[in-house]
Order: C-alpha cells, then sequence, then structure tokens
C-alpha cells in the first residue's frame, strides 16, 4: 500500500478480527452527524446506481468493465498505454467529474489511445499495484502493458463538489501520460519512485478487517453493494491492523498522500502541477518556489497530475530534503525542500474518510476543533493552549465510547492525559494512535460551560 506497510505485524499472527460491512459502518456516521456531506451524500437507489452502471458499460467498446487483468493482457497486446479508473459508484462525490470522462468529446481521441478500464470495486485489486488515494471516490492510475506506472490522477475539489465536471485538468493528466508513454523506456528511472511499495497482503480481503466477509468476485445475484469492498476500506483495514495488534501507526497511514498545501503550495486546479500561490514562511517558500512555477519533478518523479505530487510527499521520509524541479521563464530551476521532523502531521486529514475509524479509536467518537483567536477570547481562553472544540459527539457502537464516558457535544477539551499546548485534531490524533493503546483510559479536562469537568477518555 505504501512506505509504511511493509513493516506490518506478521499477518499469520492472531489479533482480534472485526467485520464491518459498508452500510453498517456508514449508518452510524450518518445518524450522528458526523460524516462529512462530501462522502455522506450517495444516491438514493445504491443498488439500482451499481446495476445500471453495469448494464450501460459492460458492452461498450471503450471501456473494459471491471476486469483491470484483461486490461493488462489487452495493453501488452496493442502497446497501448493502459488507463484504469477506479469509480464508487453509488457515491455522490466526484459524479459530475466521472461522467464527463464518459461522455466528453473533448477527451475521447484522448481516451482512445488508451486502453481503458472501468473498476468499481475494489475486493480483489493486487494491492502492490494499485496504489493511489483511497479515500477519493474518483482515481485514475495511467501504466505501461508491462506493469510500470505512469502516474495517477485524483481531485479533491471534485470529490467536494460532485457538480464539479471540468475535465481540464483531467485532459492535461492525459496528455501527459501520452507523452510519458512515447518516451518509454528511456525515462523509467524517473518512474521509479511513483511505483507502489511492498505490501504484507496479496489483495484486500486478505486483511482481517474484511478477510471472511468480502469475497472476490460482487453478488450479482444478491445485494451487490453490500459485497463490495470500497477504497477507503482498504486504509481502514490497515490501520485496524495495527491497532488490534498494539502497534503504533505510521505516519503515512494516519496522514496519507499530503496535498500540496503540507509544504505551503496551492496548485491551479486545472493543470498538472502549476502553483497558484506559496505560504510566506512555508517550507515551499523557504526552497524558493515561486508563483506561476511549473513543478515538473518532485522527489525525482516526473509529474503528472496534482495526485503526483501528493504521492512523491507520501513517498518521503518523516524528515527529508527531497528535490524539485520546476519550469520558470522558460527555463529549469533545481529546488530543494527541506522537510523538518514532524512536517506530515501538518497534513488536513479532517475531511478523510479514513479519519472517522480514527476518531473513534483516538476520540471515542468525538470531532473535534480548533477554537479560533476570536473565540479564544469569548472564553478567557490563551492561544499557546490546547483548546478543542467538541463538534460532533457519535452516538453508536465505538463512536458513542466518548459519550458513554461523559463527554458531551459543545465540550471544549483543555487539557488531555497532562498535556496542554496548542495543536490541531489531526496532529493529537497521531499522538495518540502512536503512543497509546487500546484499554487505556486519558486523563481529560473539558470546559463546559464556565465550568471545568474531569473525564476518562478510553482509547480503542
Amino acid at each position: 500500500m505504501n512506505s509504511a506497510t511493509k513493516d506490518l505485524p506478521d499477518p499469520n499472527v492472531q489479533t482480534e478480527t472485526r467485520t464491518i460491512k459498508p452500510l453498517r459502518f456508514l449508518l452510524p456516521l450518518l445518524a450522528s452527524g458526523l460524516l462529512s456531506t462530501a462522502f455522506a451524500d450517495a444516491v438514493k437507489d445504491r443498488e439500482g446506481a451499481v446495476r445500471k452502471d453495469k448494464a450501460d458499460m459492460q458492452n461498450d467498446s471503450r471501456w473494459i468493465y471491471n476486469d483491470w487483468q484483461k486490461g493488462f493482457a489487452e495493453a501488452k497486446r496493442t502497446g497501448k498505454p493502459l488507463l484504469i479508473v477506479l469509480r464508487c459508484v453509488p457515491c455522490l462525490s466526484c459524479m459530475g467529474l466521472d461522467a464527463s470522462v464518459l461522455t466528453s468529446t473533448n477527451l475521447m481521441p484522448l481516451l482512445d489511445q488508451f486502453v481503458c478500464v472501468r473498476l468499481i470495486n475494489a475486493n480483489a485489486i493486487e494491492l502492490a499495484k494499485l496504489q493511489f488515494d483511497y479515500d477519493l471516490s474518483f482515481s485514475t492510475l495511467f501504466f505501461n502493458g508491462d506493469g510500470t506506472l505512469y502516474g495517477r490522477y485524483g481531485s479533491w475539489s471534485h470529490q467536494k463538489d460532485p457538480q464539479e465536471k471540468t475535465t481540464v485538468g483531467y485532459q492535461r493528466s492525459l496528455e501527459a501520460a501520452l507523452a510519458i508513454h512515447t518516451a518509454y523506456p528511456v525515462n523509467k528511472a524517473a518512474l521509479v519512485g511513483k511505483q507502489g511499495g511492498p505490501t504484507p497482503f496479496a489483495t484486500p480481503i486478505e486483511i482481517p478487517l474484511l478477510a471472511g466477509r468480502y469475497k472476490r468476485d460482487l453478488d450479482w445475484e444478491g445485494k451487490v453493494v453490500g459485497s463490495c469492498v470500497h477504497c477507503h476500506q482498504i486504509g481502514d483495514a490497515y490501520r485496524s491492523y495495527y491497532r488490534d495488534a498494539g502497534k503504533p501507526l505510521p505516519n503515512d497511514l494516519i496522514y496519507p498522500m499530503p496535498m500540496p498545501d503540507t509544504v505551503g503550495v496551492t496548485l491551479e486546479p486545472d493543470h498538472i502541477a502549476k502553483v497558484k500561490s506559496v505560504a510566506p514562511g512555508s517550507i515551499a517558500a523557504k526552497a524558493g518556489v515561486q508563483a506561476g512555477d511549473d513543478v515538473t519533478m518532485l522527489g525525482g518523479q516526473l509529474l503528472l497530475s496534482i495526485a503526483d505530487f501528493a504521492w512523491a510527499l507520501h513517498r518521503a521520509a518523516d524528515t527529508a530534503t527531497v528535490s524539485a524541479k520546476v519550469r520558470r521563464g522558460g527555463k529549469d530551476v533545481a529546488l530543494l525542500l527541506e522537510l523538518p521532523t514532524g512536517w506530515r502531521t501538518k497534513s488536513d486529514i479532517s475531511r478523510r474518510v479514513g479519519t472517522w475509524p480514527m476518531r473513534a479509536m483516538a476520540f471515542g467518537g468525538m470531532s473535534l476543533v480548533d477554537l479560533s483567536d476570536s473565540d479564544r477570547a469569548t472564553r478567557g481562553l490563551a492561544n499557546d493552549k490546547l483548546a478543542l472544540h467538541v463538534k460532533g459527539l457519535g452516538q453508536y457502537g465505538k463512536h458513542a465510547a466518548a459519550k458513554n464516558a461523559g463527554f458531551q457535544k459543545d465540550d471544549v477539551l483543555l487539557e488531555l492525559n497532562g498535556k496542554s499546548t496548542r495543536i490541531t485534531e489531526g496532529e493529537l490524533i497521531g499522538q495518540l494512535l502512536q503512543q497509546t493503546k487500546p484499554g487505556e483510559k486519558l486523563k481529560a479536562t473539558v470546559l463546559r460551560g464556565d465550568k471545568r469537568v474531569e473525564l476518562l477518555l478510553p482509547m480503542q
């Protein structure tokens, strides 16, 4: 899955196995109001949507339906590059982009230069080969027929806005993938870092959280949606595997695929990796990145999308010097990004669906938001101290642990386990999942109205 999973515990070690059906996993979060709108919104008839997708696509002359192995075989036979779209059909996120990719006349001449595969479930994907941002409901991987990965595409702007239909950025990624294919294998050295890392399991259905519940193939004769492994469940299963074994979670599982703003860069959404702005004093600013730069390489890797930028950061060490090449004023400029210890914890994971199970592990189902300086002033709280507002409180299962321990919505967490320094929710999640084990109870102080209340927060 990523650079960390090679250190996973021996898969033969017996650990408590928990199995969850997708809808059973989602319903408590939906009912509690915790799940973000971008992820929670789904079509009303999920079964009907999946079956209609199959009816519409399985005989489409351009697309190979739900068979990535056949796609590789066809790419080898024809010499064309392979394009694999991974799509969660019932999810409304990225629906506009998905429809545009299937119907846009501007994209069709480009798509016809690829062997195109549409993959709608992750049950039996090869984890060592198909590694991408598992929290997105629409992703694309570009391959050579020999298995060499050219790059990734994934859009958080489309994920957040289901109606966003623009395909300009996607078109540029297609063009870039074709250019890489034309130059292959001369450019193979610049693709090494883009390949997936080692994994302890061959497929998702071998990971304990999913094993025994799901089969390789979808149940088209029964409840097809309930038989589907959703992409986000891969990350969930890996994190549960670590947690159940009493192992600290690696940073790149807690903070996967860091977005460019983690290092202080905002990229233009309709370009491959064109810098829109640079945050003053950020890692990128210190490296000399400027607005208007086209980032062509990062970490020695050719870029064909913003997702490629995120992948290069994903594979970077927790303390590292990462090389970059930008095109500026018609010239190539070499830069170095110095990633200090803890850089990855600045990644915003608040909207990731994979964060919800981690909130159960670390917070007992609470959703926490750092109070603004103005809110702190109103409440008489210092700007440098911990003040995380309980915005949401789970009501069911493991997401109800905090509620059952006495925490209430609108509490403000002031101290936890003797620590009271100001940090974000994401940073605190990382600390707790690396420094605690399930079963521990941490002393907590919350502000409730004008009173301070002492509680015990259970780790799960």
